[in-house]
């Protein structure tokens, strides 16, 4: 199975050191995410910086680390499915069709989110940390 990870799960994974990051650290499955997430990041680095009580140093440390946990999918893969991505989602949230792109994109994948709006569509399988949880503990 490919777990694509939503980009609130890794920013809760930098944010507080606790069973998010070490989910990661640990799946047994896949996790991918597709490029877009570095935008998202990047676009919220301040808040995440503050909320985290990281310095820029030990914050890009941190987010390298759990990179390597993470398979990027370029754009490319994904922009053939974004349009169909975004008539699934574009009544939900619009902001998450590349996440869904990713998901079309690939077989056998699901979406890591606790976004419980994301699961109003029924295209693209949603899983949230706890179903995460007991897919790699209980496997």
């Amino acid at each position: 199975m490919i777990i694509i990870i939503d980009s609130n799960i890794l920013v809760s994974a930098i944010i507080k050191d606790g069973f998010t990051r070490e989910l990661i650290v640990q799946c047994k499955e896949q996790l991918v995410a597709p490029e877009y997430l570095f935008q998202e990041i990047r676009n919220n680095e301040e808040e995440i910086l503050l909320k985290s009580k990281l310095n820029i140093k030990d914050y890009r440390d941190l987010l390298k680390i759990l990179l390597k946990y993470i398979t990027i999918i370029p754009n490319e893969v994904i922009m053939s499915h974004r349009e169909e991505a975004i008539k699934i989602i574009k009544d939900i949230d619009v902001y998450d069709a590349l996440f869904i792109a990713t998901a079309l994109a690939f077989d056998n994948s699901v979406i890591w989110s606790n976004d419980k709006k994301l699961k109003m569509q029924s295209r693209v399988k949603i899983i949230n940390t706890e179903e995460i949880i007991k897919l790699t503990f209980n496997n």
